[in-house]
């Protein structure tokens, strides 16, 4: 029950306003479950194969959230079920999750990663290239029916560095602002998804809609393992 101990604490602290992914990822089934049980239903997965194997086994009404670096030639795998592809961080990869949308009559809502870290081992878009991506989506014959971009992700510098963290946060909620009021038919800024276990508060209070939570819901983890 310590599972469900952990998620009623973090949801009493979260507003409204805020939605919740549990950071799923290396978990068995049974932890997701009572997770599941106590009333969550958006998980986060960052690795293909774990991901397609857990929807097959575990209940239709889970929102899959794919939150780790896709690779455009695993798109096909998730594209039948996911909910949301938070990683968006190339033109290229968007158009692959366009067509394999389309293939299954499918449209999916994505994220643009933005790099705000300072970490150069962290993915993401700079200002300018959203910019083009963006002015790319409002060009009216950009033909990309299939996907819905509704805001933007990012993950601060990995530090205990506070203030750190919190200017990487101002930043990207001032990109956030300058961009969300840009309109399409498959263009609309309405979430902004940044903050973690360790950081979600600042995050919050720094204006993030959706928070990535895994190991205060969980625990500890696993080492990663191959995707």
């Amino acid at each position: 029950m310590e599972i469900e101990k952990n998620l009623k604490n973090i949801t009493r602290r979260i507003p409204e306003h805020v939605a919740l992914v549990a950071v799923s990822k290396t978990k068995p089934n049974s932890d997701i479950m009572e997770a599941y049980n106590a009333g969550q239903r958006v998980f986060g997965e960052n690795y293909v194969q774990e991901m397609v194997e857990k929807h097959e086994q575990l209940p239709r009404d889970i929102q899959w959230h794919f939150i780790g670096h896709l690779q455009s030639n695993k798109v096909k795998y998730i594209a039948p079920f996911v909910c949301l592809i938070h990683g968006v961080d190339s033109l290229k990869l968007l158009k692959e999750i366009d067509k394999q949308a389309k293939k299954n009559d499918r449209v999916i809502k994505c994220l643009f990663q933005m790099h705000i870290a300072e970490e150069e081992t962290k993915f993401g878009l700079s200002e300018n290239e959203l910019e083009d991506i963006l002015n790319f989506l409002r060009n009216d014959d950009n033909e990309m029916a299939n996907i819905k971009i509704t805001g933007l992700m990012g993950m601060a510098t990995f530090t205990d560095d506070e203030k750190q963290i919190k200017k990487e946060f101002q930043y990207l909620k001032s990109v956030f602002d300058k961009y969300k009021q840009l309109q399409a038919s498959n263009l609309k800024l309405e979430t902004l998804s940044m903050g973690m276990s360790g950081d979600y508060q600042l995050a919050i209070d720094c204006g993030s809609t959706m928070v990535r939570i895994g190991s205060s819901i969980f625990g500890t983890r696993k080492a990663p393992k191959a995707n």
